[in-house]
C-alpha cells in the first residue's frame, strides 16, 4: 500500500479528464483544465472533504469507492489495476459490483440521457444506472457477494420479482436460467459463476427444476412489461450491447412511438427521481 502514490495518481488522472467527457457543464470560468475535486466527489457520490483526503493520501478508500473513482475518472483497465494496488486493495473480480466498466461503455450510457439505461454484468449485477433507469427500476441495492446479483435475488428473495407482473414470472425465471447456462458455456466453472450456480441449486427448488431442463438461450432483445409504482405497467423493448468479452451488458429501454408506454416514459423523464418507490430493483 502506498497512499501517497495513490494521491498523486488521482490528481494526475483528474487533471486529464475534461468536464464534457463525463457529462458535466464546462462553464465560462474554470481555473483548471480538468475536473475539480468537488466534481470528482460528485461523480463518486462522496463528499468533497473525503475526496480531498484521498488526494492528500490521508485516507484509504474501500473497494467500492475505488471502483466508482475508476469509472468517474475514465480509467483504463491497467490504470484501474494500478489504483487498486497502490491503495492496498485486491483487484475485484470481473463479475462483482466493483467490476471495472470500460470507458467506451460509459460514454455510450451517457449518450442515452433521455432513455432508461444501465450497465450490468453477465450475472446480472448492476454496475451503473442512469437517472431514468433508477426512476424506472429503482436504485441498485448496496449489496455485495451473491446478493448483488439480481438473478440470485430473483430466486431467493420474492420481493425482487415485483418489478415484473406476476403472470410473467415463469417466463423470466426460464429466461434467467437459460441465460445463466449460456454464461457457463462461455466462461466454464469460473469462481463467481460456479458460486451462483451451486448456491441456487442448494437454496431454490424452482431454479433446480429449470436448471435440469438444460435450456440455453441468451436474451439479446426482449419485450418487458415493467411495474412502476407511480406510473403503472410500462410495455417496453429492452435492447442490449455486449462488451467484447461478453461479461458486461449495456441495456436500454424504449417504447413504441405513439403508445401509452411512450407517454409514460415522457412523464418519467419529467418527474425523474422524485420520491419513486425504491423497492422494485433490477
Amino acid at each position: 500500500m502506498d497512499l501517497n502514490a495513490m494521491a498523486t495518481f488521482l490528481r494526475t488522472r483528474r487533471d486529464r479528464v475534461r468536464p464534457g467527457d463525463v457529462g458535466l457543464a464546462t462553464g465560462p470560468r474554470r481555473r483548471v483544465p480538468g475536473l475539480r475535486r468537488d466534481e470528482v466527489a460528485y461523480l463518486a457520490g462522496a463528499s468533497t472533504d473525503y475526496y480531498t483526503q484521498l488526494e492528500r493520501g490521508s485516507a484509504q478508500p474501500s473497494e467500492q469507492m475505488l471502483a466508482v473513482l475508476a469509472r468517474a475518472l475514465r480509467l483504463s483497465t491497467d490504470e484501474r489495476d494500478y489504483l487498486f494496488r497502490v491503495a492496498g486493495r485486491l483487484r475485484p473480480s470481473g463479475g462483482g459490483p466493483a467490476a471495472h466498466v470500460q470507458p467506451g461503455m460509459l460514454d455510450l450510457l451517457e449518450r442515452l440521457g433521455n432513455t432508461p439505461a444501465m450497465i450490468i454484468t453477465d450475472l446480472h449485477v448492476t454496475l451503473v444506472q442512469n437517472p431514468l433507469a433508477r426512476a424506472l427500476l429503482g436504485p441498485s441495492p448496496q449489496a455485495t457477494g451473491l446478493r448483488a446479483s439480481f438473478l440470485y435475488r430473483w430466486f431467493t428473495e420474492p420481493d425482487s420479482r415485483r418489478v415484473y407482473p406476476e403472470d410473467e414470472h415463469d417466463h423470466h425465471s426460464d429466461a434467467f436460467v437459460a441465460d445463466l447456462r449460456a454464461v457457463v458455456g462461455r466462461r466454464g466453472k469460473e469462481t463467481d459463476v460456479a458460486e451462483i450456480v451451486d448456491n441456487l441449486l442448494h437454496y431454490s427448488e424452482e431454479f433446480t427444476r429449470l436448471w435440469q431442463q438444460q435450456d440455453v438461450a441468451v436474451r439479446r432483445q426482449d419485450r418487458k412489461r415493467i411495474v412502476q409504482a407511480q406510473l403503472g405497467v410500462l410495455d417496453l423493448n429492452c435492447l442490449r450491447l455486449e462488451s467484447e468479452d461478453g461479461q458486461q451488458r449495456l441495456l436500454w429501454f424504449t417504447a413504441s412511438p405513439g403508445s401509452e408506454s411512450a407517454e409514460q416514459l415522457e412523464l418519467l423523464s419529467v418527474v425523474g427521481l422524485q420520491d419513486f418507490d425504491p423497492e422494485p430493483q433490477r
